[in-house]
């Protein structure tokens, strides 16, 4: 059984049960004989920290816990740090969402231009826990949770020098969507960019079985916080692959406008709601385990892919799992240090992507390409703080790309983010 110290950088998410939840599983794989629980919100910080000590306490899980709003003291004698933060919290993600639709522009959390002022928002803050890990606790491995996450790694693993892998839960519910049709031994091919992913092949016994899904209509499930437009069988039957439920924020455009204008509240609101929810149950001394409605928020199976990864590093099980790394030689089309989500061998050295014999969608490979400029140009302009690089991004990414939107809506979300984008502000 492998000791591991775990800070986790973001505390006060009503996730944070969740992850402790996943330790809790997996005690007998992994001995966490230190948790440090970090975050800024004193409230949060406290109510969910202690929730968190209830359960481990319940499961007799001999762990010293350390609470503090200290990211120095966080990282002390760290082998793992998990980065969940929200920089801005969800009144950030409120204007996110809200302001683009007045220039009838996507509002999302993770793509489009409210996924770009997530990011412009989190990457000066990740480059300062990077520059803290390197030099307090440089052999720890990052994981990284962060919105909008292939955006963040690709940041992380290009601009610094910190380990990291970035993670989602989207890979493991698609996969195991997937596998209830077709089986536990069936071969899965997954691959794209965090939030713009496809599943391009179901083998078993030498049998390809995607074509057969598509003619039948299979979609995976979709994430809680999105609203299910669907995917037609003509647009499966077009694209040849089954695509992540956020892909619907691309093939069906005009449907998610209209109901993000229709809406009465933003899914900001509406998490708002949940997590006071959430708050208000787990301020409740005799609740010792993760209540069901936590749920009801997008992080679903978020335990299993996080501890999954930190096991699988910390005993070198070698198993394979979906990850936002570096390409190198996967994917012939995209560049060697593009940050791309695909299925890798996992062990103590990190992440071996796993062989793709072909790919020849094209669809996918523009689609691929395009974003992931857009995501260099984002990472670039996060950076600088310039405002011709962030043009620059809008213009590229396919949810924007209009030249009068993106300029209007740009000044305005910059000027009521301005406290978190220190960047464009200089004097």
């Amino acid at each position: 059984m492998k000791e591991i110290k775990v800070a986790v950088i973001g505390s006060g998410s009503t996730y944070c049960p969740e992850l402790v939840d996943g330790f809790i599983q997996q005690r007998n794989s992994l001995k966490l004989t230190k948790i440090s629980f970090m975050d800024i919100d004193e409230r949060k910080r406290t109510i969910v920290g202690n929730l968190c000590v209830r359960m481990l306490k319940k499961a007799n899980m001999d762990t010293e816990v350390l609470m503090t709003d200290d990211l120095d003291e966080a990282l002390q004698g760290a082998d793992f740090v998990v980065t969940q933060i929200r920089v801005g919290k969800l009144p950030a993600r409120h204007l996110d969402e809200s302001i683009p639709i007045k220039y009838d522009l996507i509002g999302q959390e993770t793509t489009g231009i409210g996924g770009f002022f997530k990011a412009l928002r989190t990457i000066p803050v990740i480059k300062h826990i990077c520059d803290r890990i390197e030099a307090i606790c440089p052999d720890a491995w990052l994981i990284n949770f962060t919105n909008p996450s292939g955006l963040i790694t690709e940041f992380v693993l290009n601009h610094t020098k910190v380990k990291t892998m970035g993670l989602c839960n989207v890979p493991i519910s698609m996969i195991d969507d997937v596998k209830e049709i077709s089986g536990e031994d069936s071969e899965i091919t997954y691959l794209g960019l965090n939030h713009l992913s496809w599943i391009t092949s179901v083998r078993k016994d030498g049998k390809e079985l995607l074509p057969g899904m598509i003619k039948s209509g299979f979609s995976p499930k979709v994430m809680a916080n999105i609203k299910d437009d669907g995917f037609s069988i003509e647009c499966l039957n077009a694209i040849q692959a089954i695509p992540s439920s956020y892909l619907q924020y691309y093939y069906c455009r005009a449907a998610k406008l209209a109901h993000l204008k229709e809406g009465e509240k933003t899914r900001a609101q509406v998490c708002m709601e949940i997590e006071e929810q959430l708050l208000e149950m787990y301020s409740d001394e005799s609740l010792v385990e993760k209540p069901a409605l936590l749920d009801k928020r997008g992080g679903y199976k978020y335990s299993l892919a996080a501890v999954s990864l930190i096991d699988a590093i910390a005993n070198d099980i070698r198993n394979v799992q979906v990850v936002n790394i570096k390409n190198g030689d996967t994917l012939p089309f995209m560049y060697k240090d593009d940050v791309v989500e695909i299925a890798a061998v996992i062990g103590k050295d990190g992440a071996t992507p796993v062989k793709i014999d072909s790919m020849d969608n094209r669809h996918i490979i523009g689609l691929m390409r395009i974003v992931k400029e857009y995501e260099k140009y984002a990472v670039k302009a996060a950076i600088s703080g310039s405002d011709d690089d962030a043009i620059n991004a809008l213009l590229v990414h396919p949810l924007v790309g209009d030249w009068e939107k993106a300029t209007k809506c740009f000044a305005e979300m910059k000027e009521a983010h301005k406290e978190y984008l220190p960047q464009f502000f200089k004097k």
